[in-house]
C-alpha cells in the first residue's frame, strides 16, 4: 500500500539529493547551500545502495541522479517510489532523454525528470513546482485562450507566447498556476523555436492510435521553458501539407485541458477538419490582424465565418497588432478600425518591433527586457480574470464548451 503522508511541518525546505556524480554534487551544493531557508541533505551513491536507508519522513523534495541504463537502478527506484507514496515528490535526473525511460518514470509516479546538464535555475524551479503541485491533486478543466491569424505575419505566435507567460505569473504571490502553450500549426509552427526549446510532440507515434495518448505520454512529449511554461509542439514539416485525424487533436487537447489551469493555443491559418472543435472548446477566441485595409477586411470576413460555423460558441474578437499612428498621418486611424469592425474590435497593440525581436531572439518575456512596456500592459487586460467583474455586474460567466462535447 502506498504511503499517504502529508507535507512536513518543518520551517525549512528539506531537499534530499542522491547522486554518485561528483560534478552534479558540486552543482547541487552551489545551487542550494547558500539559501538559509533550505536544508540540503546530500547523499553519495546509487539508488540501489541507499534504497532501504533513505529517511524521508521530513523531506520536502527528493532529487535522484539515476542511470536508467542499469536495470537494477530502475528496479530500486520503483521499489522506493512504492514505499514513499505520494509524498515527498521525487525529481529524477538522467544523463540522456529517452521516451521509454521517461514513460517508466512517470508510471512510477515520479513528479518530474530533468536531463543533464541541468541549469541551477531549472532545478530550483522544478523542485518548487512539484512541491506546490502534489501528485494526488485532482485535475481541473482549463481556461483556454485561442489565437488565429486573419492574415499572414500578423504576429499570432508572439502574442500566444506572451499571453501564456503572463498567465504563468497571473497569480501573484500565490502558487503559480500551471500553464501550457500548445502549437497546433504542425506545418509551420514556431512556438518552440521562439522559446529555444526542443519540440517533442511525436505525431507519428500517437496518430495511428490516439487512445494511447495518456498523461504519462503527454508529459514525455511536453517541453518546459526556464520560466516553468509547459510547451506542447511538434517539429514543423514545411514540405508536408496534410491534415491529422480529428480524434488525435481533440484527444490531445482534452488531456491538456484537464491537467493545466490555463491553455494557450496557437492555431494555423488553414482550416482543418478539427478546427471547429478546437474553437468550440475555447473560452477566449482572438482573431489577430494588421493595420491595413486588406487586414481589416480579412478579419471581418473570418469573424463572420466563425460565427456562422460555431453558432452559440465563443465569440471571436479582433486584435489589431503593431498599431501605430502619427499625429499628421493620412493612414488608418483607430476610429477607422472601430468603424470597420464594430463590436468585434477588442484592442490595438502598439508597434515596438525592436522589443519584440529581442524577446524572440532571447526566448524571454517582453517584461524581462523592458518592464512595464505597453504591449504587455495591453495583453494583461486579456489575462485578467473576468469573473470578478462579471460577478459584480450580476452577469453569468461565459459558457464553456468542453472538447469532448465539441467532438461528439
Amino acid at each position: 500500500m502506498r504511503n499517504q503522508r502529508t507535507k512536513t511541518a518543518s520551517s525549512k525546505t528539506v531537499v534530499v539529493v542522491l547522486t554518485a556524480d561528483p560534478e552534479f554534487t558540486q552543482a547541487v551544493q552551489s545551487t542550494f547551500a547558500a539559501a538559509e531557508q533550505i536544508e540540503l541533505r546530500l547523499l553519495s551513491g546509487t539508488t540501489e545502495s541507499h534504497e532501504n536507508a533513505l529517511a524521508l519522513d521530513d523531506a520536502t523534495v527528493v532529487v535522484i541522479d539515476l542511470d536508467p541504463d542499469h536495470e537494477v537502478e530502475m528496479s530500486a527506484l520503483a521499489r522506493l517510489m512504492a514505499r514513499i507514496g505520494d509524498w515527498p515528490p521525487v525529481v529524477v535526473v538522467t544523463h540522456t532523454f529517452d521516451k521509454d525511460v521517461a514513460r517508466q518514470l512517470l508510471q512510477m509516479r515520479v513528479a518530474d525528470f530533468l536531463v543533464k546538464p541541468v541549469q541551477p535555475v531549472e532545478l530550483v524551479r522544478t523542485c518548487a513546482r512539484v512541491v506546490q503541485t502534489p501528485a494526488s491533486a485532482e485535475p481541473s478543466e482549463a481556461e483556454i485562450f485561442t489565437y488565429l491569424s486573419a492574415v499572414g505575419g500578423a504576429g499570432v505566435t508572439t502574442l500566444a507566447i506572451q499571453t501564456a507567460l503572463l498567465l504563468l505569473k497571473s497569480n501573484g504571490h500565490k502558487a503559480r498556476p500551471a500553464t501550457c502553450l500548445v502549437d497546433l500549426d504542425f506545418q509551420h509552427g514556431a512556438c518552440a523555436d521562439y522559446l529555444d526549446l526542443e519540440p517533442r510532440l511525436d505525431l507519428r507515434e500517437i496518430e495511428p492510435r490516439p487512445e494511447r495518448l495518456d498523461r504519462q505520454l503527454l508529459e514525455v512529449m511536453t517541453t518546459y521553458h526556464a520560466s516553468g511554461l509547459a510547451v506542447v509542439a511538434a517539429p514543423n514539416r514545411p514540405a508536408e501539407m496534410r491534415s491529422f485525424d480529428p480524434d488525435m487533436v481533440t484527444r490531445l487537447l482534452d488531456l491538456v485541458s484537464s491537467h493545466f489551469n490555463y491553455v494557450v493555443i496557437d492555431m494555423p491559418r488553414t482550416w482543418f477538419s478539427w478546427t471547429d472543435s478546437v474553437l468550440l472548446g475555447s473560452n477566449h477566441l482572438y482573431v489577430v490582424s494588421e493595420m491595413t485595409v486588406p487586414g481589416l477586411k480579412h478579419a471581418k470576413h473570418l469573424v463572420a465565418a466563425i460565427r456562422e460555423r460555431l453558432g452559440d460558441g465563443p465569440r471571436p474578437q479582433v486584435i489589431i497588432n503593431r498599431f501605430e499612428q502619427s499625429l499628421f498621418s493620412s493612414g488608418l486611424r483607430k476610429s477607422d478600425i472601430e468603424q470597420a469592425l464594430g463590436d468585434d474590435f477588442l484592442m490595438a497593440l502598439p508597434n515596438n518591433y525592436s522589443l519584440v525581436r529581442e524577446a524572440i531572439d532571447r526566448g524571454v518575456p517582453l517584461d524581462d527586457i523592458k518592464p512595464g512596456n505597453k504591449i504587455s500592459a495591453q495583453l494583461r487586460k486579456l489575462v485578467t480574470p473576468p469573473t470578478a467583474d462579471k460577478a459584480a455586474a450580476g452577469q453569468k460567466p461565459q459558457k464553456k464548451f468542453a472538447f469532448s462535447w465539441a467532438r461528439s
